[in-house]
């Protein structure tokens, strides 16, 4: 049994097959995800997205939504070798990319040896991003963007595949420092972690405080992730479904939009557009349709674009916020 709700035209039947499979493996995967993680389905959905689509993610929430534990459930289910740094004040841009050491032979000859950070992993955890200073976020910013990192003048390769999902406590909190706006350009969306409600919450107080915890299961393969992220890239975009994006992103530019001029400092560029044609290919595959909507565009906007842009001083003191502005230009389209 089919298991797209509805068909779209395509005239490739073995990418037809081949989502259709990799929607049923995808489908395994969040569901073990969302055994462990309760009450935060769009934050799972996002997080996979994120993970589909090759790119990086950024987790803004207060401390204790699970936000740790859910990039530690993603990295077993999702068959990735996962590390964490937890990010503080004293912590130094060796401590994450690593460091040569000189090392001397018992025939006393003495060679520089390269040790490798926590950054060499497939999928790496960056604890609360923004407790560290400027120097040591930006120590993140080749490895993302790049994949490899350079120390001493030599490169090194990083593993494949490689995925950053930072947390990262609210501004407003003492002890922040904030991210440089080059840096928060290379996660493809930020994702915020709400409060659950009510009956997810009954849920944790009951299934996490007893005498044994649950533990996530490996679902699928590095293998089989890296083919559905080749996969998410062939799925075909309607004209209609590209315009949106190209309205949407042009419109919250204070160039393009003057409407906008005198509330939106400085807007998107053309990374978030490429970000958010990955992202609605990839949504429309986790949700078993062959081809993204306009719906997609509509619904990961806010993820999208939410870090790229900021309001004027005018705009922020009549209580206009990025999101308000988001969700306007949303509407729009």
């Amino acid at each position: 049994m089919n298991s797209f709700s509805v068909m779209d035209r395509t005239d490739d039947a073995e990418t037809v097959k081949e989502i259709d499979a990799a929607v049923e493996r995808l489908g395994a995967a969040k569901a073990e995800v969302d055994r462990i993680i309760f009450g935060q389905g769009d934050v799972v959905e996002r997080s996979l997205i994120a993970v589909l689509c090759g790119g990086h993610a950024l987790l803004v929430g207060v401390p204790g939504l699970a936000k740790t534990k859910l990039v530690s459930t993603l990295g077993t289910v999702l068959g990735l070798d996962d590390r964490r740094i937890q990010f503080t004040p004293d912590l130094m841009p060796s401590d994450i990319l690593g460091a040569e050491v000189l090392e001397q032979a018992a025939s006393g000859e003495r060679a520089f040896r390269f040790i490798k950070g926590p950054v060499f992993a497939q999928l790496l955890m960056a604890d609360e991003i923004n407790r560290a200073s400027p120097r040591t976020q930006s120590a993140l910013l080749q490895a993302m963007q790049e994949g490899f990192v350079t120390v001493a003048g030599t490169p090194h390769a990083l593993p494949t595949p490689f995925h950053v999902l930072a947390t990262q406590n609210p501004l407003e909190q003492e002890g922040t420092y904030p991210l440089p706006e080059a840096q928060l350009d290379r996660f493809l969306m930020q994702i915020d972690v709400v409060y659950p409600h009510r009956d997810a919450e009954r849920r944790i107080l009951l299934d996490t405080t007893g005498v044994e915890d649950a533990t996530p299961a490996a679902i699928l393969t590095r293998e089989e992730l890296m083919s559905f992220q080749t996969l998410v890239r062939r799925i075909p975009v309607g004209e209609a479904v590209v315009d949106a994006i190209l309205d949407l992103i042009r419109s919250a530019r204070p160039e393009d939009n003057e409407d906008m001029a005198d509330k939106i400092a400085w807007g998107p560029g053309p990374r978030a557009g490429q970000a958010l044609m990955l992202a609605v290919r990839a949504r429309a595959m986790l949700t078993g349709r062959l081809a993204p909507s306009r719906d997609d565009v509509t619904a990961l906007a806010e993820p999208i674009l939410q870090h790229r842009m900021a309001l004027t001083y005018t705009a922020r003191a009549d209580g206009h916020t990025v999101k308000g502005i988001i969700a306007e230009l949303a509407g729009r389209l």
